[in-house]
């Protein structure tokens, strides 16, 4: 098996240098069957790319230590699952998963669209290849997953045990199918460039990868978040980490261009604009893997100090060059053909949703890249923490808020005072008296009455806009007022499904308010039978136990939470200490309501069962997973297909 992964690293290099010259020299000389041979190359990649990485993940089901990596990350008494895992925790493998995606995405795009765009897919077949020759040449020379040891030892390290949780599992799968999904549209994009096919056809083609994209890094984010939130035991989601930024990033110039390029579409308007966001996108999503890889950065997420930095930069440099230089090349024909007619317009209020977002995009860039800068300018570096990005971010956040719920209720090319008026009415209102409620009930700080006013505005939006549909749909066609909401839905999954998307990032902003604004926090140290108290809550510590489990030392506290005079539900924090590793791994105990999740960690002890916790009170911070969970509900119905698209006349895919 090691010698058959590496030979198929050999060979996917080789054929898809194939497909490279293949697929341009084939267009070039208008050769069909040699750009037919291309995409049979794509294929043929894809197949040998999987064979390579089912070869590694055999070596590491069983225990062959005599490969660095197996050895690295794996060990005999890790459970399958994290052996499974095991393949994205480390440098090499998390390389060969991002290739491996990138083939089977290249071949979906290749299949799918063998039939039609026959200027576009050459390029297409071209971009994706070198990026994957890119890819493939980085494990050949740099970090082989089948490096070898001079001896096989009788067990391995095993695997980061803080990568060990479930999320963990999940969450890099998801983020490298959103990071990597995003070389497709930056591949129709160069591939519309380079042909001067710059019509609206290419914007179809990639409609519904950039939404199955951004739909995978959003759910890899939140996973990222919810793990860090379990895990870390630090009482928090976010802690503005430089590879928490790097996932982010991409995604608020992706969200940026799933709103620009509906004015494209419906108004052939911002053309250069949408091609520099995807190119951008892409760039960014090049970035984040460079910045988790290249050790300047310091993360607990980053992988250690390589030498690929100077490898990556290359690459992020050309294909940055590739673009903008085709862009420039082009620009004359990119001219857009309307413009934007009044301020108080649906066009006006998507634009000023891109440029909040890219700045956003850039200020975290900033705060991200400062030490770095600073250390290579003036050999000191200057660390930037969260007070910054909290302090640059949340004005800019809040009026992204705001725009939420202003862009559904002004109409295209140009709005009018009373129709402004009657839109606004009621979800103004609603706004308003929720900022008043929260103030007598809560707090008077305005970030979370304008928080929270918002998020009530952008809701009653919402609601607004499916109840006028309902209702005009109810009356003409019959229906309850249930079924006109599906029938509403379904005839305009975007329209809606993004919607739905709005409520979804509504309740994560409700989460993200109350538990930044309201969280409480104590720390005690106690003896079996005392006590200390937060919120509503008396906690009890019961006893402490210390024993092994499937080779993993632990300790373990017991604490039953009472109200009043009545136990409401205990909890269980611990400390793992896991073969290996040095320091002790610490596993949260965390009860969760919709109102607020306590959370309890075992921050010391000593041999005479006293023990020091620290306790988080953390109001409506479920609503955070709640909102990625309605977000995935919603980007799910944009990507419903059409009745009408045949299987294999699927265009958008």
């Amino acid at each position: 098996m090691i010698a058959l992964g590496h030979i198929s690293l050999i060979a996917a290099l080789a054929v898809a240098g194939y497909a490279v010259l293949a697929s341009l020299i084939g267009v070039w000389r208008q050769q069909p069957a040699l750009v037919g041979s291309a995409r049979n190359a794509v294929y043929a990649t894809s197949a040998l790319v999987v064979t390579a990485t089912f070869s590694l993940l055999w070596l590491l089901a069983n225990d062959r230590f005599e490969v660095r990596f197996v050895a690295d990350n794996s060990r005999i008494d890790q459970p399958f699952v994290y052996k499974m895992s095991a393949l994205w925790s480390g440098m090499a493998g998390s390389l060969l998963l991002w290739t491996v995606v990138l083939c089977l995405y290249s071949s979906l795009a290749a299949w799918s669209n063998r039939g039609r765009h026959h200027a576009l897919m050459p390029y297409v077949y071209a971009v994706c290849m070198f990026t994957t020759m890119f890819f493939v040449a980085v494990q050949l020379f740099a970090a082989d997953p089948f490096e070898m040891l001079p001896f096989a030892p009788q067990d391995g390290l095993g695997m980061n045990p803080l990568l060990q949780n479930p999320a963990m599992a999940i969450h890099p799968p998801n983020l490298y199918l959103g990071f990597v999904g995003f070389t497709i549209p930056f591949a129709f994009a160069i591939a519309a460039l380079a042909s001067g096919r710059l019509d609206t056809s290419w914007l179809h083609a990639i409609r519904r990868w950039t939404i199955i994209s951004w739909f995978f890094l959003s759910i890899g984010v939140t996973l990222g978040a919810q793990w860090a939130y379990v895990e870390l035991g630090w009482g928090g989601y976010w802690g503005w980490d430089p590879v928490e930024n790097a996932s982010f990033m991409p995604w608020l110039l992706a969200t940026a261009y799933l709103h620009s390029v509906m004015i494209e579409e419906k108004k052939q308007m911002l053309r250069v604009w949408n091609m520099l966001l995807i190119i951008a996108t892409f760039t960014f999503c090049i970035f984040g893997t460079f910045l988790t890889r290249s050790g300047i950065v310091s993360s607990v997420h980053a992988f250690t100090v390589s030498n690929l930095g100077p490898m990556f930069a290359g690459f992020l440099a050309l294909m940055l060059a590739l673009g903008l230089g085709l862009v420039a090349w082009r620009l004359p024909q990119l001219k857009s053909a309307g413009q934007i007619e009044s301020l108080l317009s649906r066009e006006s209020s998507f634009l000023f949703n891109n440029l909040i977002l890219v700045v956003a995009c850039f200020a975290i860039l900033w705060g991200t890249m400062f030490p770095v800068l600073s250390e290579a300018i003036n050999g000191v570096k200057i660390t930037v923490g969260p007070p910054f990005f909290n302090r640059v971010t949340v004005p800019i956040f809040l009026a992204l808020l705001a725009l939420t719920g202003v862009g559904p209720l002004i109409a295209w090319r140009r709005a009018s005072w009373p129709s402004l008026r009657r839109a606004f009415r009621w979800p103004g209102l609603t706004g308003l008296a929720t900022g008043v409620l929260v103030a007598v009930m809560a707090t008077t700080s305005p970030f979370t009455l304008i928080s929270m006013g918002l998020s009530a505005f952008v809701v009653a939006t919402v609601i607004q806009e499916f109840w006028r549909g309902a209702r005009a749909r109810a009356e003409s066609h019959g229906e309850n007022l249930a079924q006109a909401v599906v029938g509403l839905t379904m005839r305009n999954k975007r329209r809606y499904g993004g919607y739905v998307i709005h409520v979804g990032i509504v309740f994560m902003a409700v989460g993200i308010t109350g538990s930044s604004v309201f969280q409480r926090e104590v720390e005690a140290t106690l003896r079996p039978g005392e006590t200390v108290d937060i919120g509503d809550y008396r906690l009890q510590y019961e006893e402490m136990h210390d024993f092994t489990t499937q080779g993993v030392g632990v300790v373990s506290t017991s604490v039953i939470a009472f109200r009043g005079d009545q136990p409401v539900f205990r909890l269980v924090p611990q400390r793992h200490f896991h073969p290996g590793q040095e320091n002790p791994t610490t596993e949260v105990a965390i009860w969760s309501s919709l109102q607020h999740d306590l959370y309890l960690v075992l921050a010391g002890w000593d041999p005479s069962q006293t023990a020091t916790f620290k306790v988080y009170l953390n109001p409506l911070v479920k609503w955070i997973w709640i909102g990625g969970a309605v977000l995935a509900l919603g980007t799910a119905i944009c990507m419903i297909p059409d009745r009408r698209r045949s299987v294999t006349g699927m265009a958008n895919y």
